[in-house]
């Protein structure tokens, strides 16, 4: 009874602490000019640590920039987060993501990631769509320890790509496999 009780106490605990991460995602009245400031930040960290991400910028025909994502999970997880999505560096609309998993796992994490959209198609069908899933067609651009951004010519002809980076936290990798992106109004 007493393991129980102590398995309850951590799983509570730890849903408790996955709330409280979440609340830094802006909502409310001035939620756009925080989203806003977040996604410059955002953006700013990327270019100056990746330059090789300004050109992927350059030849996209918009981008949807996420600040912060909280992860958590103990064997049941989640995430979420909030960002904006710009053509031509102006905040066009503003998103949601978020994801449900099970399985193994168990931790927490925070992250920021960006998906470029390369193809003026594949941007039109993530803003007409009523939510969007993040699916095995996306590919990754990785970050290496050099700072190097790892876009290579089978990734640049991809409709989507995405780079994740700024990660901290208890969970090895992140993935954006499943993940919902849904317009919102902040």
């Amino acid at each position: 009874m007493t393991s129980s009780m102590t398995r309850r106490g951590a799983l509570a605990g730890f849903g408790a602490t996955l709330g409280l991460a979440a609340c830094g995602n802006p909502v409310g009245g001035d939620g756009a000019a925080i989203l806003d400031a977040r996604v410059d930040a955002t953006r700013d960290f990327l270019f100056d640590r990746y330059p090789g991400t300004r050109e992927l910028s350059d030849k996209s025909h918009g981008i949807l920039w996420m600040p912060l994502v909280t992860e958590g999970g103990f064997f049941v997880g989640g995430g979420y987060g909030q960002g904006a999505l710009r053509i031509n560096d102006v905040s066009v609309d503003y998103y949601s993501a978020a994801r449900a998993s099970f399985g193994l796992q168990f931790g927490a994490q925070q992250y920021a990631h960006a998906l470029f959209f390369m193809t003026s198609e594949a941007l039109r069908d993530f803003r007409s769509s009523d939510g969007w899933a993040a699916g095995a067609d996306m590919r990754y651009a990785l970050p290496d320890r050099g700072g190097a951004l790892g876009v290579d010519t089978t990734t640049q002809l991809s409709p989507v790509i995405a780079v994740v980076f700024a990660q901290s936290g208890l969970i090895a990798g992140a993935s954006l496999a499943g993940t919902k992106y849904t317009r919102i109004i902040p």
